[in-house]
């Protein structure tokens, strides 16, 4: 049997790549499980400074979750369906969310369901020209449940939000790009140089920065303004003793590149 991701690191970038492409990487809970693990050695290791998480095949990103694998929590009932779906899935998409280094989805096809939750989670995401999306869950019956009834309203506005949700039909990627949801839409062969590029502009700036920049913004989101800019102020009072503000400074004033050490 294959692994349900896989992993491939290359100048400081790690591609993963959910693998079940049979099944449309549809997410099971191996494949939910693996992707936490994997992303537990990414976040230690070093090296990384940028994540690229896209779908292994032609046809999909993810089709959203394994229906036959969580129908079977379900008949078990609510606390069988609660703690091994719904608990298991939103705790993936909150780990995508909050993760310190940059996570930029790369859609190469069909992101419905939990795999438009994943987009809705993720920092960035650049969308391939073949990418479809929809929030389907209202056809078996059900809400989102990874979080697609919160995050999607809190990028799209509250009404566009409703349609989707309400309606269940598929969307462009245009229609994605135009509520918020991916950062730009591309031809499908520089689906991955684009998300590379975008990764590389990123990642050559402090480590230390672009965490703290990924801190305040998520945490934020949920509180009002006041209580952001506290956050705000915490996530650069940190970073003042930091060799690397030190370094961006000296650097700006001597006019040169600076040379970040993550520290």
């Amino acid at each position: 049997m294959s692994e349900p991701i896989l992993t491939e690191i290359t100048d400081g970038i790690a591609l993963v790549t959910l693998n079940r492409p049979d099944k449309l990487n549809a997410l099971n809970y191996a494949l939910i499980d693996c992707l936490m693990a994997t992303l537990d050695g990414v976040e230690t290791d070093a090296s990384v400074r940028a994540v690229i998480l896209t779908g292994a095949g032609e046809r999909a990103f993810s089709a959203g979750a394994d229906i036959h694998e969580f129908s079977n929590s379900v008949r078990r009932g609510p606390n069988a369906a609660v703690r091994d779906f719904v608990r298991r899935g939103q705790a993936m998409t909150a780990r995508l969310e909050a993760f310190k280094k940059p996570v930029i989805a790369a859609v190469n096809g069909l992101a419905f369901g939990g795999g438009c939750e994943i987009t809705e989670a993720v920092h960035l995401a650049v969308a391939s020209e073949r990418a479809r999306f929809a929030k389907p869950e209202i056809n078996l019956g059900m809400p989102p449940t990874f979080g697609g009834t919160q995050r999607l309203p809190r990028l799209a506005g509250r009404k566009r939000a409703l349609e989707l949700l309400l309606t269940g039909g598929a969307f462009s990627p245009q229609r994605s790009l135009e509520i918020g949801l991916v950062n730009m839409v591309v031809p499908h062969e520089e689906l991955l140089p684009a998300a590379r590029e975008l990764a590389e502009r990123i990642i050559r700036h402090s480590p230390l920065a672009v965490g703290g920049i990924i801190t305040a913004v998520t945490r934020g989101l949920n509180m009002g303004i006041g209580e952001g800019l506290q956050v705000e102020s915490e996530q650069f009072a940190a970073l003042v003793p930091s060799h690397d503000l030190g370094e961006g400074i000296a650097a700006w004033i001597e006019r040169r590149r600076p040379n970040y050490a993550g520290r």
